[in-house]
């Protein structure tokens, strides 16, 4: 699967982005062209320049003073008129969305009603249209990300001095994992947090990948003890897609909740889509008894699993982090036996020889019904399996 990874180290914006993508490879002249249908009156160049003494590339957007204010239908119009291809077209829309929901959110009106002031700006829209462009002709399958600082200290805007982040910037990283902010200025816009959640599929370390290209874009400032750079890193990842995913491990310790109640709260995991779900005791402070509760799931089940835990336990707290899983590609499987159909799975890996597994539950139930051993239900389930008495389904 081909993978970009956005290392944030020094913070996202909508310029840094564009520098980045084009320092990685993305055909400048294609976005410039697609820029330049927009029909405002801009140039977008870019220029090889220094931070901190790493090269990197720049993106300027140049354009005239603008003093009126747009609308996100006055924005979509724009993105509507321009020669742009239905990914790149929808993406940048998606990403204006979301600005614009952060917007009505900390401005407490509607959607329809916001005035894009900064983001609104001509260099924003170059920013976030052109960024779609780029992405969509990077030609990845998946974009992951590192966590965000925002920076720290105050930013001027039309609504006055803000302290860092802006609060659109912080609403868009709502559920973002956010980096330790050690610069005074600010790290991460608006446009480039909008940019980054709207496409990033995962924030957390570097995954497991062949490196094929990196791009390094940007920012305007050139601080002191800093690159303030954005780099982006192009490549394959090691395991096929179907064979490798991101999931999330979340844990807490119960010294003082009883087992009835533990076996609840993962059956409640289980059937709200954890993928997995475990206890293990420990021996924790003091000599104390406890277990051990621990979950795995998808990065987009975290808050909702975790409300489970704490309102079923009352824990005071909950590990989480992301951890690469390898996983057999996996294909459901009926197998006809003298006791009646059962369900099962394929599973193989590398392109080895699979391995079939009846379904316990399916299992259990026809033993009950059929008055046998469990065993009997397996062995029998097995056995139609290797003499190829199958059909297409399962679970």
């Amino acid at each position: 699967m081909r993978l970009a990874y956005f290392d944030c180290f020094s913070g996202i914006s909508g310029d840094m982005t564009l520098g980045a993508l084009v320092d990685a490879g993305v055909d400048r002249a294609s976005i410039v062209q697609a820029v330049g249908g927009l029909g405002l009156e801009c140039e977008l160049t870019f220029e090889t320049v220094k931070r901190a003494g790493f090269r990197a590339t720049h993106a300027r957007v140049s354009a005239p003073p603008q003093h009126h204010h747009r609308h996100l239908h006055h924005i979509e119009a724009i993105i509507e008129g321009a020669a742009l291809t239905d990914r790149q077209r929808d993406l940048a829309k998606r990403i204006f969305r979301k600005l614009g929901e952060a917007e009505a959110h900390v401005h407490g009106t509607d959607l329809r009603k916001v005035h894009f002031h900064e983001v609104g700006a001509v260099d924003s829209i170059v920013d976030i249209v052109g960024s779609a462009v780029g992405l969509d002709l990077l030609g990845v399958e998946r974009v992951e990300s590192s966590p965000v600082p925002t920076g720290r200290g105050q930013v001027q805007t039309e609504h006055g001095l803000l302290s860092v982040p802006a609060p659109a910037t912080a609403e868009l990283l709502k559920g973002t994992p956010l980096a330790e902010a050690t610069a005074e200025f600010e790290q991460t816009t608006p446009t480039g947090a909008a940019i980054i959640t709207t496409v990033a599929a995962s924030f957390g370390p570097l995954p497991a990948m062949t490196i094929e290209a990196i791009g390094i874009g940007a920012g305007t400032k050139d601080p002191k003890g800093l690159a303030n750079v954005l780099r982006l890193m192009v490549g394959r990842t090691t395991e096929s897609e179907a064979a490798a995913d991101r999931v999330w491990v979340c844990q807490t310790n119960l010294d003082d909740v009883p087992g009835e109640v533990i076996g609840h709260t993962t059956t409640r995991l289980l059937k709200a889509g954890a993928l997995d779900a475990y206890v293990t005791p420990v021996i924790m402070k003091k000599n104390r008894p406890a277990a051990v509760l621990t979950f795995l799931c998808d990065e987009s089940k975290v808050d909702e699993l975790e409300s489970i835990v704490f309102a079923e336990t009352a824990t005071l707290g909950i590990r989480r982090y992301s951890v690469l899983r390898h996983k057999r590609e996996r294909q459901g499987l009926t197998v006809e036996t003298p006791l009646g159909p059962v369900l099962g799975k394929l599973a193989w890996l590398d392109g080895r020889g699979p391995t079939f597994s009846p379904e316990y539950d399916d299992c259990v139930r026809i033993a009950n019904e059929r008055g046998v051993p469990l065993r009997e239900v397996y062995l029998a389930a097995h056995q139609a399996h290797r003499e190829g008495r199958t059909s297409a389904g399962g679970p």
